[in-house]
């Protein structure tokens, strides 16, 4: 089907098996296929893990609501960051990161076996302390590489822009001045395009002891040009007044060498150390991005696993699937789906328009369906 119709949404839902687990999978597949496929699916195993007491289990709820509204924000920090770094078309990013993300279901069975863990000691301190670990380094790394860019700009920006402001280090030549005079000093005047008649007429007149044809066009830009003249020194003041008068500005500045190259190699050494960083730094943030996404569907598996025991209860026996809806019949596979489960939940027939919160769920804003649900949103960048 075209890639239009595809949704960057995945639904994690999860059903009561009916004689089997694989009779609720045929049933759910049945179903959403039948009316031009609303959604492609797939199973999404998650192992049997030991369950404790049922306040164990209503607390394992709310902390894994809370770490997955954690891992979340790491996932899309480092995505966000991916894009900014990259500075590339916004779903080019996106392709790259999924790309690298995997299928979802695979990225369940990717890492952390639970097999047999007990669920009241599952590793959420391990998923928890690996992401914050994630996040912190990647505040540092951000930081760092943000750094040099902010200060690279800045200095391409005293590169640009008009020759009033911007750096002569390029423009201007030893040659161009007169240096070490007792009593001559050359000047660098701006002048605009529209008045370089008026210079070349004016500008030996505008104070006594200009140097004759002492003046060249050093540089231009749109709408100036860039000139330099000399004179004696006692008569500089005297020149700016009067130049000023015609829009002729004298420019503030310095010859030294010294200072020039200085600017120069500060402007290489932190191009060179922008382009050193930049590789590994991109290859971080692709590792890191796995991992933090890997964290994220362990969550949500685990998160679908304590919901399905609290509400279809005791032996385990749910199958959990992975939907990912087209985007133009999103209402109408909500509708199928409803029809499928609600005789789960008598209470929901009150509630067809299925809005409203649970307790324990609300940290989430999650909707409430007669079948457990998570919506997994790998739409995950901002768009400035």
């Amino acid at each position: 089907q075209d890639k239009g119709t595809k949704m960057t949404e995945f639904w994690l839902i999860s059903a009561p098996g009916e004689k089997t687990c694989q009779q609720t999978w045929e049933k759910l597949h049945a179903a959403t296929t039948k009316h031009n496929n609303l959604s492609t699916n797939s199973k999404f195993n998650i192992p049997d893990l030991k369950v404790g007491t049922l306040d164990v289990l209503v607390g394992l709820s709310d902390e894994l609501a809370k770490l997955d509204a954690f891992v979340e924000s790491v996932v899309k920090k480092v995505a966000q960051y991916m894009a900014d770094v990259l500075e590339d078309s916004k779903d080019k990013v996106q392709e790259n990161l999924l790309a690298n993300g995997g299928v979802l279901e695979q990225q369940w069975q990717a890492e952390y076996k639970f097999c047999s863990s007990s669920l009241d000691t599952v590793p959420f301190l391990f998923i928890f302390k690996g992401v914050n670990q994630i996040d912190n380094d990647l505040k540092a790394r951000a930081s760092a590489y943000n750094n040099l860019k902010g200060n690279l700009q800045n200095l391409e920006r005293k590169n640009a822009g008009s020759l009033l402001t911007r750096s002569l280090a390029d423009i201007v030549k030893k040659e161009d001045f007169v240096l070490d005079s007792e009593y001559l000093v050359t000047l660098l005047v701006i002048v605009p395009k529209l008045n370089y008649n008026d210079w070349v007429k004016q500008y030996e007149t505008l104070a006594e002891m200009v140097v004759p044809r002492s003046s060249n066009v050093l540089f231009e830009d749109q709408d100036s040009y860039l000139c330099n003249v000399t004179l004696f020194r006692k008569a500089v003041d005297d020149f700016k007044h009067k130049a000023r008068e015609y829009k002729f500005m004298v420019r503030d500045f310095q010859y030294n060498e010294e200072e020039m190259k200085a600017d120069k190699e500060e402007m290489n050494r932190l191009s060179t150390d922008k382009k050193k960083q930049f590789g590994p730094l991109v290859r971080w943030l692709k590792v890191n991005f796995s991992e933090a996404f890997i964290a994220w569907i362990h969550v949500k598996a685990l998160r679908v696993f304590v919901e399905s025991v609290l509400r279809y209860g005791l032996p385990v026996n749910f199958q959990a699937m992975l939907l990912q809806p087209n985007k133009k019949t999103m209402k109408k596979l909500r509708e199928v789906l409803y029809d499928l489960y609600k005789h789960l939940d008598s209470s929901a027939a009150a509630i067809i328009d299925a809005t409203m919160d649970i307790p324990g769920l609300n940290l989430s804003q999650q909707e409430y369906y007669p079948y457990v649900y998570y919506k997994i949103d790998c739409n995950l960048l901002e768009f400035k």
